[in-house]
């Protein structure tokens, strides 16, 4: 399963050329996707007008749904954040951290555009889709 993180749906929805939302473009109709409320929300708050945000959650309720962060999520991400400030590596958004966790903890793959989630490649293994 691969988590399509709101930096690329962002992309994707925007029109950007961008090998990500290349990517999520010829994986939307032949794998499974899937959206976290997080994520989701991220996306949907950056839409001009509610029109254009319905019509973008048309698209979204297609996918399958994941709530990305329990009572165990968050100790766990709780744990990364300080294991990678250890290591001198700053995270600059706890959601960020949230959505990594998540996925190294239920083996997902994530389709990302954020520099801020290579940290946990590297040292956590989170594995993305390149």
């Amino acid at each position: 399963m691969i988590l399509v993180d709101s930096s690329v749906w962002i992309d994707f929805f925007r029109g950007s050329d961008t090998p990500q939302a290349e990517i999520l473009d010829s994986l939307i109709d032949n794998q499974l996707l899937a959206i976290g409320d997080l994520i989701l929300a991220e996306v949907l708050q950056g839409f001009p007008d509610e029109r254009s945000a319905r019509e973008a959650a048309v698209l979204l309720s297609q996918l399958d749904f994941v709530e990305l962060c329990g009572r165990e999520v968050a100790v766990t991400a709780a744990r990364n954040f300080r294991t990678l400030r250890a290591r001198g590596i700053p995270v600059r958004k706890t959601v960020d951290s949230i959505i990594a966790t998540f996925c190294i903890e239920n083996g997902y793959q994530l389709l990302h555009n954020d520099r801020d989630f290579l940290p946990y490649v590297k040292h956590l293994g989170l594995q993305v889709v390149i």
